[in-house]
């Protein structure tokens, strides 16, 4: 299946053949983990860790189940996730005295521990993450890794001690996505949420959606300001200088497994996965090219290779298998792996080895001596290049309208007045959903597409995948 013919049956058969995951589980939604698919998903919570230990943050790990009366008491958050959760409600064959449910994110789980953690200011800002997984009975179609009913979850957790310094570490949280994206070479936006749209029990949403190639968007996380709509209901109080007593203001951000989704969808061509070389699992694979007379030799030289890149820190797999090189190149390109390193007797007798870009399937000769800091440059320029591609896609995939009439299959930027019944009927004539407003403060005069009133705000609108 050719990904410009039918992406979503080309993205189903790259994820099997790649062997990222299999669905053959006995429930619906809850795929099992493969080995490379894993390895994948551990570089990406990798670097999650780092940006987030590296500001400040310290990793938790709260309980799975949470009771029913803790999950009650945001009024607005049960209301949003209540047709979803997952209930238990025996134990063995004993009915629970109170429910529990499967957490399907963890501010009901988390925040009566924070009364508990926060006593003063000097407590404050309290900053946590957690990568665990989180269970929602996705009633639509499933599909690996962006409509899964477990789900593999980070999610960070802040309190403060008033709404600036929550803005602020919204703020971080964008800092943090600017970098995570450039590991991922995925581009996004960050658009803030209607007030319909938003997080049960949030101030406000800004959701981090990217374009794929289909033209459908793909919401990859979201960052939630809460001011004190949780705190209040879950006394998280602190005392400040003075001795008063006050309400903590809290953030959220949480991202999922969809990360891997957007890298195999934005990535992947017709020949399988591409993979950034900052989560692949192998940056580089050696494959000996052997000829009659010249195995020993050739073997030699690529195992001498194979221990100099592994001692210089890269991810490097050295393909021995008695099959031919074309077969090698076939698996190879199947897995994404960002680099390929062919050694034959003709190379030797250079003095080189021969590159071959995943990406690009660019070919090109380098010295075997330096090879190191080639290899490193290559992987540098490799993840320059495909973020910049994927960029260039995603703003190719936007298309700015003032009517809504014969909209094309791609993201849409056009003007709204601001209020909500102009905003519902956007989305009843176009199909779409509104995914929000930029936050970067891109300009816009222009009119509302449904009223005509005149409107400096622009929505982005988009089938969602």
């Amino acid at each position: 299946m050719k990904k410009a013919e039918d992406f979503s049956e080309w993205y189903n058969e790259i994820v099997e053949k790649a062997n990222l995951t299999d669905k053959r589980y006995p429930v619906k939604g809850m795929n099992v983990w493969t080995p490379y698919g894993w390895k994948i998903m551990q570089a990406i919570d990798g670097h999650i860790r780092q940006e987030f230990d590296a500001t400040n943050h310290n990793e938790v790990c709260f309980p799975l189940l949470i009771p029913e009366e803790q999950f009650k008491k945001e009024k607005e958050h049960i209301k949003g996730f209540d047709s979803e959760v997952f209930w238990v409600t025996y134990a063995g064959l004993n009915p629970l005295d109170v429910k529990l449910l499967l957490r399907p994110t963890s501010e009901t789980a988390m925040y009566p521990m924070f009364a508990l953690w926060v006593r003063s200011h000097a407590d404050l800002p309290l900053k946590t993450y957690q990568i665990v997984n989180t269970f929602r009975y996705e009633t639509k179609q499933t599909r690996a890794f962006i409509r899964v009913r477990e789900i593999h979850f980070f999610e960070s957790h802040t309190c403060h001690s008033d709404f600036e310094d929550a803005e602020r570490q919204v703020k971080e949280d964008y800092e943090i996505m600017e970098r995570l994206s450039r590991k991922l070479c995925i581009p996004y936006r960050l658009l803030k949420r209607t007030d319909w749209d938003k997080f049960p029990g949030a101030f406000y949403t800004v959701g981090i959606d990217t374009s794929l190639p289909s033209g459908r968007s793909l919401q990859l996380g979201s960052i939630h300001q809460y001011m004190e709509n949780f705190s209040r209901p879950y006394e998280i109080k602190y005392e400040d200088e003075k001795g008063e007593h006050k309400y903590v203001h809290q953030t959220t951000y949480g991202m999922s497994e969809r990360l891997v989704g957007a890298v195999v969808a934005i990535h992947g061509d017709d020949k399988g996965l591409v993979l950034p070389p900052d989560i692949a699992t192998n940056q580089v694979v050696i494959i000996p090219v052997l000829a009659k007379g010249t195995t020993e030799m050739v073997s030699k030289a690529a195992k001498e290779l194979f221990e100099e890149l592994k001692s210089a820190g890269i991810r490097v797999h050295l393909d021995e298998r008695d099959v031919r090189p074309g077969a090698k190149y076939f698996d190879w390109e199947l897995k994404g792996v960002p680099l390929r390193l062919e050694l034959g007797i003709k190379d030797m007798e250079k003095g080189k080895v021969t590159f071959v870009r995943r990406d690009t399937g660019e070919k090109s000769q380098k010295d075997r001596t330096g090879i190191v800091g080639e290899i490193r440059e290559m992987l540098a320029l490799i993840s320059k290049d495909m973020f910049e591609r994927a960029k260039k896609e995603m703003d190719d995939n936007l298309v700015t309208v003032d009517s809504l009439d014969q909209l094309p299959e791609k993201m849409i930027r056009t003007g709204w007045c601001g209020v909500e019944d102009c905003g519902h009927e956007i989305e009843n004539r176009s199909g779409m959903d509104i995914l929000g407003t930029p936050v970067d403060g891109e300009t816009y005069s222009g009119a509302c597409v449904i009223c005509g009133k005149p409107t400096k705000t622009q929505i982005y609108i988009a089938r969602a995948m």
